[in-house]
C-alpha cells in the first residue's frame, strides 16, 4: 500500500524582487542599519560620541531617564530590521519605522547637526525610496476622491 506524501509548497523567489535589484539593495541596507543600531541599543557595542551638543545630550538623557523608551525604540528597530531582511511585511515595517526615521532626521537637524548627519540622511533617503517603491501597498492609506466615497457607501 503506497502512501501519498504531501509536502509544503516551496516558495519560489519573488520574481518582482529579482527584477528590482535597487529595491532589494535599499531594503537590505536599511535592514542592516536598523539591525546594528537596534542591537546597539541593548548591547552598547558601538562607542558613544564624545562631543554630543548639550541639546542633543539632554534629549537623549530624557529618553534614557524614562527607562522604557530606548528599549522600545531598539526593539522596534530590531523587529523592523528582521522584517526588512526577510522580505516579509515590508510595507508594514516601513510604516512602523517611519516615525523613528523622522525623529532621527529631525534630531540631527535641530539638536545634533555635527554628528551622524550622513547616516541620518541615508536612512531618510532609503525610507522615502522604499515607500515609493512599495507605493501600491500604501494606496489604501491615502484614498481620495470617488474611491473614498464609494468605500463609505459600501459600509
Amino acid at each position: 500500500m503506497a502512501t501519498a506524501m504531501t509536502s509544503a509548497p516551496v516558495r519560489a523567489p519573488d520574481i518582482a524582487e529579482r527584477k528590482r535589484p535597487t529595491r532589494t539593495v535599499a531594503r537590505v541596507l536599511m535592514g542592516l542599519i536598523f539591525l546594528v543600531m537596534g542591537l546597539n541599543g541593548f548591547l552598547s557595542f558601538l562607542p558613544q560620541p564624545a562631543n554630543i551638543p548639550p541639546k542633543g545630550a539632554a534629549f537623549f538623557g530624557a529618553m534614557m531617564a524614562t527607562g522604557y523608551l530606548i528599549p522600545l525604540i531598539s526593539a522596534t528597530q530590531v523587529v523592523v530590521a528582521l522584517l526588512l531582511l526577510s522580505n516579509r511585511f515590508v510595507p508594514m515595517a516601513l510604516t512602523i519605522i517611519a516615525p523613528v526615521v523622522v525623529n532621527i532626521a529631525l534630531y540631527h537637524v535641530f539638536l545634533s547637526p555635527t554628528l551622524g548627519v550622513p547616516l541620518a540622511a541615508v536612512v531618510l533617503v532609503l525610507e522615502i525610496y522604499l515607500a515609493w517603491a512599495y507605493r501600491e501597498a500604501f494606496r489604501t492609506l491615502v484614498w481620495y476622491g470617488t474611491e473614498r466615497a464609494n468605500l463609505r457607501a459600501e459600509y
